[in-house]
């Protein structure tokens, strides 16, 4: 014969275990929602691409002299690979404001929309270094 208390506990325990376990799911379920990564522009330019979703995000190296500003904040470059070996670049336009950290040979994390091999973007985040020094 078991005593009432001991019953009561195990009730407990499993009660305990079975929301927390509940709401571990229910915590991974919510965050792999939020999970962003980022094509490479090789990737992007090879044939067999296809975009999940309207949006799509790229990052890379902005190739040195590609950089051309146009009237009304607009700009176009072009975006390699992390990897200098890798075949393909991508043409990026983006208008409005850069980030400060903007730069040539520098990395930058793309989203926008996909046109065939071209990137109309809508946001341009800037990557910087391990040793990043603010400008004075």
């Amino acid at each position: 014969m078991r005593p009432k208390h001991r019953n009561r506990r195990l009730a407990t325990i499993a009660v305990s275990a079975l929301v927390l376990s509940g709401g571990v799911a229910m915590l991974a379920t919510a965050l792999s929602q939020y999970q962003q990564f980022f094509y490479t522009p090789s990737e992007v330019v090879s044939a067999g691409f296809v975009a999940g979703s309207d949006s799509v995000r790229v990052g890379g190296l902005v190739v040195p002299g590609s950089v051309v500003r146009e009237p009304k904040l607009k700009t176009t470059f072009r975006v390699r690979d992390f990897e200098g070996d890798a075949p393909g670049e991508l043409s990026v336009s983006y208008t409005g404001v850069l980030p400060d950290l903007f730069k040539e040979d520098s990395g930058v994390v793309l989203t926008g929309r996909l046109d065939n091999t071209d990137l109309d973007a809508s946001e341009v985040l800037a990557k910087h270094d391990e040793n990043y020094m603010p400008k004075t």
